[in-house]
């Protein structure tokens, strides 16, 4: 078997770049929260409905879900604990369904046509040990800032790839270190589509429990982007296209470290700032947001949600002086848009 080259640098040279980033102090107000919440339900585009991503390619939202595009995916990323833009990401999926779990970032990376040749010889397992010894130096880093070290506790998905329909498949469990084998674990189930200029991700962020049986729906979603005739990775011209300086062995490993990074740095932002989540939940109606807290009752602040696996589930209760706001149902209506919603309820 032949050795995949370059991946512990990968994963050491992402994870400690994310180590050093620090995740701003500064909570939104409640009402500069209920304003992005208020965006996000007003521009999202409720499917069935076709969704250009620039030039590149198109996304057939299914019935059931909404798309939501920019800028207000970055500012509800923002709510999350992710500063700034990301400019590479046209807007996420989430589900309609406040009994569904899951929301899914989409981006695309122009990284240039990436050769997949590696993929008919990787070896997961070295992968991941190669991982592994880069999250044991990442975690040097992360104890010079205050931060509790990561720990690797293996493949929930082995990376898989489809050499026809040039899609890759992957997803990584993680937890921090030293705790309890029974203590909730991070997960994002990640979606890619090559193209001839670089690659969408679209990477499905729930709770481990679940994540079992949303992976046909994560790979539905993958199958409902289709690439523009010209951008698909068929259309390659070896005279005059850019080719990435990297493969996709050194692609799993090294955006996976960077994932973990900025997971644990979210998780801080959002145990100290949970209450953007409250007003999410207002807003959204518990559909999307289930995720982090169970939906309050009017008037008084629900107790906290047991601790399930996965990342989404771990955030502290909000202090008890604030009162939770009225719920609202994500009602996009007939024309693909969020009209103006009052509350209701006491």
């Amino acid at each position: 078997m032949r050795k995949v080259h370059g991946l512990k640098a990968a994963a050491i040279v992402a994870m400690v770049l994310l180590a050093t980033t620090r995740v701003s102090q500064a909570a939104a107000s409640d009402e500069e929260s209920r304003k992005v919440w208020d965006d996000v339900a007003q521009a999202a585009k409720k499917g069935p409905v076709d969704v250009p991503l620039s030039d590149e390619a198109v996304l057939h939202v299914r019935a059931g879900e909404v798309f939501v595009p920019q800028p207000q995916a970055d500012r509800l990323l923002n709510l999350f604990g992710n500063p700034g833009s990301n400019p590479e990401m046209p807007g996420m999926i989430l589900p309609r369904d406040p009994k569904v779990n899951w929301f899914m970032p989409v981006r695309f990376h122009k990284a240039g046509y990436i050769k997949d040749d590696d993929a008919k010889t990787w070896d997961a397992d070295e992968m991941l040990k190669s991982f592994k010894e880069g999250t044991e130096e990442q975690n040097k880093e992360r104890e010079k800032l205050g931060e509790p070290g990561m720990e690797i506790v293996g493949w929930s998905q082995p990376p898989r790839y489809d050499g026809a329909t040039k899609r890759l498949v992957w997803a990584l469990t993680s937890r921090e270190l030293g705790a309890k084998p029974d203590a909730p674990m991070d997960v994002n189930y990640n979606t890619y589509a090559l193209g001839r200029d670089g690659y969408f991700s679209m990477n499905m962020v729930t709770s481990l429990n679940e994540l079992e049986g949303l992976k046909p729906v994560a790979e539905q979603q993958l199958a409902a982007l289709e690439y523009n005739t010209g951008k698909r990775y068929a259309d390659f011209d070896s005279k005059t296209d850019h080719v990435a300086e990297y493969g996709l062995a050194a692609l799993v490993v090294g955006v996976a470290a960077h994932k973990l990074g900025f997971i644990a740095l979210a998780l801080a932002f959002l145990l100290k700032f949970a209450k953007v989540i409250v007003i999410g939940l207002a807003v959204f109606g518990g559909g999307v947001m289930k995720f982090f807290k169970r939906t309050p009752k009017a008037g008084a602040m629900a107790p906290a949600a047991p601790a399930q696996p996965g990342f989404v589930n771990t955030v502290a209760e909000p202090p008890a002086a604030h009162a939770a706001e009225p719920a609202m149902d994500l009602d996009l209506g007939d024309a693909g848009t969020v009209p103006p919603q009052s509350p209701h309820g006491a």
